[in-house]
């Protein structure tokens, strides 16, 4: 299970990670990763930020237990990946609807994969 500190849990974090992080699409679930910045009223002055996760599981994914299960499952497979996560991230996972049939070690290996990659820095728009 992820510690609280290491889960997204303000709606303005997710809009931040959503909307200016780099976004990497898979056949299950969309990733959406930002190096985050330094939070205003942190505790942590002189520590590194933890990596933090959020998960965004819609309506379409199916009924409440089928949604609750693939959560579940994305919860499960970050915890297992918070290693090999640098620092300092936020990261938020949209399961899609094709989510709601694949098998844990589908998502698995979809998010780690994801994770690996590079992530190239965001262009910022003037004006933004």
């Amino acid at each position: 299970m992820l510690a609280h500190v290491n889960r997204i849990t303000s709606g303005s974090d997710y809009q931040g990670v959503v909307r200016r992080g780099v976004r990497i699409v898979g056949a299950h679930t969309v990733l959406y990763i930002r190096k985050s910045d330094a939070r205003p009223g942190s505790a942590q002055t002189d520590a590194v930020d933890p990596v933090r996760f959020g998960f965004i599981v819609a309506k379409n994914v199916g009924d409440a237990v089928r949604r609750n299960l693939v959560r579940r499952r994305l919860k499960a497979v970050t915890f297992e990946l918070l290693p090999a996560v640098t620092p300092g991230t936020d990261v938020v996972i949209r399961a899609l609807p094709t989510a709601r049939d694949a098998a844990w070690q589908t998502l698995h290996d979809e998010v780690q994969r994801s994770l690996s990659r590079p992530v190239p820095m965001r262009k910022s728009s003037p004006g933004r």
